[in-house]
């Protein structure tokens, strides 16, 4: 075994996990790993043009939200309850369509603008007035993976990079303590797709979703030795540094002029920092009880949304620039997936996002962080007007609703509509591809000049569709 090789494994095996993804941050910032734009953290000055937006949280429903049981209020289906329409299909995405079934819940406007929500939102109706809402989203799929795919990636497949990656790729980091974009997953698991909707795609590893999971004993894996790992003292790791910076130094003098070992060394840096920070973004004990309570922290059905929620607004105050945060796991039950029981499934998803959703909203603007947060509500398809079994809903990218707060959004309108049965769009449909031009609109980029050269391809977030829905803007 050479000296080289064995040099690499021990950078290796020094800074596994935690080091590993600061040495990947920072090689991304300091362009050492692709050729990459510019960073432009500064609010105004954006990539292309000025900017509205400096920070994003998106809360995404996984599993495919009941659009007519939330937010699309159709009073056709009350009509026709119980009546065989003909869709012009045959089967539905996994099932034989049924009879029209009307929302088992009671609907009320609310608000100045008179927005119609359904009774199992309750709290988030009481925001309506700060929100606008795409009330025709429309998916290319009916399928969980590939759907979830399209709505984070712009893409049905795999291997692309998510909109949280392709953010930190455009605009850097906003801090030197902790990732540019990170994720907080339900606390029953991962979405479909598992880690493949937070993926970094061709674009620098640096730029994939780093994972934390607020309610789990161990919300950041690698942070810290192992409780049973005695041999590894405060002093062993200031000798390991102490050996490893004289190694490096050794090969500085061989390789005068290679930056990258510059950034290998402030790696470590940046590990030693996130051991200090991400501790106290995840101490939530500081908060007051009419926080906790607002969030619904102690209330056993929101509690784990809600620590999310929580820490998400944590994260994005001290400077993390994309936050997700999922609601729902992959599989046949926990998520938003309501094929068996609208009327018993369904009010159990909705009220456990409910109350923190909103909190956040209002949260969000007590703080004065409307001012350049963006919050961004969405599913990766809708449900469809007729049942599945007995009260059940099948799968439809037919239409869906997705709704954004905050900084350069206007409040209290609605842009869309779907049919008479929110079975389809009616008017002005939009695409993932027109959310995800809106949003980096208000980041300050351009999303047609957004793009990165793989295999002989100018990708980019949007592909080759997208227009900014300039009708939602302030």
């Amino acid at each position: 075994m050479n000296a080289l090789s064995t040099r690499r494994s021990f950078l290796w095996q020094a800074g596994g996990g935690l080091g590993s993804i600061a040495l990947a941050q920072l090689l991304g910032e300091q362009s050492l790993l692709a050729d990459v734009p510019a960073p432009r953290a500064d609010l105004n000055g954006g990539l292309h043009h000025p900017a509205k937006v400096k920070r994003i949280v998106q809360l995404f429903m996984n599993g495919g939200a009941s659009q007519m049981d939330t937010f699309d209020y159709k009073p056709e289906l009350e009509k026709r309850h119980g009546e065989m329409v003909d869709f012009g299909i045959k089967a539905a995405p996994t099932s034989t369509p049924g009879a029209v079934m009307k929302c088992p819940f009671e609907w009320k406007q609310h608000g100045e603008c008179g927005r119609w929500v359904s009774s199992v939102l309750p709290h988030m109706a009481e925001c309506v007035d700060d929100l606008a809402f795409l009330m025709a989203m429309v998916s290319k799929t009916n399928v969980h993976g590939p759907g979830s795919y399209m709505q984070n990636t712009g893409f049905l497949t795999p291997g692309f990079p998510c909109m949280g990656a392709w953010i930190g790729y455009a605009l850097g980091s906003l801090t030197d303590n902790l990732p540019s974009f990170v994720v907080l997953p339900d606390a029953r698991g991962f979405p479909y797709n598992n880690m493949g909707n937070f993926s970094a795609g061709f674009l620098p590893m640096a730029h994939a979703g780093t994972i934390i999971k607020p309610t789990a004993s161990v919300p950041i894996a690698d942070l810290f030795p192992p409780a049973g790992a005695e041999q590894i003292t405060a002093e062993s790791e200031a000798d390991g540094l102490a050996l490893l910076n004289r190694i490096n130094r050794d090969h500085l003098e061989d390789h005068p002029g290679d930056s990258r070992l510059d950034a290998r060394i402030a790696s470590y840096e940046l590990a030693a920092k996130m051991q200090l920070s991400a501790p106290e973004v995840l101490d939530l004990s500081g908060e007051t009880a009419a926080t906790r309570q607002m969030y619904g922290l102690d209330d056993a059905p929101t509690a784990d949304f809600a620590r999310n929620c929580l820490t998400a607004r944590r994260l994005l105050e001290r400077g993390v620039r994309f936050v997700q945060v999922w609601s729902g796991t992959g599989g046949a039950s926990n998520n938003w997936d309501n094929h068996t029981d609208i009327p018993k499934e369904l009010p159990a998803c909705a009220g456990s996002v409910d109350k923190p959703v909103a909190a956040l909203v209002k949260d969000l603007k007590a703080r004065g962080m409307f001012e350049d947060t963006l919050v961004v509500w969405t599913s990766e398809f809708g449900r469809m007007p007729f049942t599945q079994g007995s009260v059940g809903r099948d799968h439809n990218g037919g239409t869906f609703v997705t709704w954004l707060a905050g900084a350069g959004i206007k409040p209290g309108v609605a842009h869309g509509t779907s049919d008479e049965f929110s079975y389809k769009t009616a008017e002005n449909a939009t695409y993932c591809y027109d959310l995800h031009a809106t949003i980096l609109h208000l980041l300050g980029i351009d999303h047609e000049r957004l793009s990165v050269r793989h295999n002989g391809i100018d990708r980019r977030l949007t592909d080759v569709h997208g227009h900014v829905i300039r009708q939602v803007l302030a």
